[in-house]
């Protein structure tokens, strides 16, 4: 794996998400889904797949990252759950889902993945959220 000055966020999660910024080790991402505040932490390193294969410090800062990244969601939208996954089967390049979840919503109490409920923001929305993400998050 090299450093974060090499990495390209991949095509897929580029299309598919508003950057909110870069945390030290992860790049910030919202998904462009609107059905549910859904972060996703992308560790700068080339290579990267699985948690276990970063360097130990990695490994630590990474759940800092995703400790902090749940801390923002939590108190942003007061999920009845915060579901946390790396999952990583479309994108290998490795990636953490940081989903706040609602009794109420669309997939409760599936998953989100393959449930076939998606929504686009409207004009303006995502980049606003990012935004107030970015500051919720110190960036």
């Amino acid at each position: 794996m090299t450093s974060a000055d090499d990495f390209t966020l991949p095509p897929r999660l580029a299309a598919d998400t508003v950057a909110v910024g870069d945390l030290a080790l992860c790049r910030a991402l919202l998904s462009r889904n609107a059905c549910w505040p859904w972060l996703i932490l992308v560790p700068r390193r080339v290579g990267a797949v699985e948690i276990h294969r970063l360097a130990t410090a990695d490994q630590i800062q990474l759940m800092a990252e995703i400790t902090q990244a749940s801390q923002v969601m939590e108190a942003a939208f007061a999920p009845d759950k915060l579901n946390v996954a790396a999952i990583g089967n479309m994108v290998p390049q490795l990636h953490v889902h940081v989903v706040a979840r609602k009794r109420e919503d669309a997939a409760w109490p599936g998953p989100i993945w393959g449930s076939g409920h998606e929504r686009a923001y409207a004009a303006g929305e995502a980049e606003a959220l990012a935004r107030r993400l970015a500051v919720d998050l110190g960036l």
